[in-house]
């Protein structure tokens, strides 16, 4: 059974950092488009973060751009979010996915597979 395990998230102050990872259990994964997507409560789950397979096309959220880096290494079959300067507005619980496809896509309903989430609070 194919599984993207999420690890990194905490409880940190306004302006820390953190990166989260997410390893996935097939090499298979290294040829597919990966993102990361949030959820806060009381909201719908939202993306932050988008790689093409290779790593040479990212996308973001608004809100995120300038502050979040996603990156990937297919010898580890793992993406990361580094978020630098986080605000309390970050706080969610923080989703990686993937999707069968080397298409980059923004929106949730287009990935295929999803870790069980990693909680990030961010207090202020």
């Amino acid at each position: 059974q194919v599984q993207l395990v999420e690890s990194g998230g905490g409880l940190v102050q306004a302006g820390d950092s953190l990166r989260l990872s997410c390893t996935a259990s097939a090499r298979t994964f290294s040829r597919y488009a990966r993102g990361w997507f949030r959820q806060a409560p009381g909201k719908e789950r939202e993306f932050v973060a988008a790689s093409s397979w290779g790593g040479d096309s990212t996308y973001y959220a608004d809100s995120v751009k300038g502050r979040f880096t996603i990156s990937r290494d297919n010898a580890k079959n793992t993406v990361y979010l580094q978020m630098n300067t986080l605000k309390p507005e970050d706080s969610a619980v923080y989703y990686c996915a993937a999707r069968t496809s080397v298409v980059v896509r923004t929106t949730p309903k287009e990935y295929d597979y999803w870790g069980q989430g990693t909680q990030v609070t961010v207090s202020s």
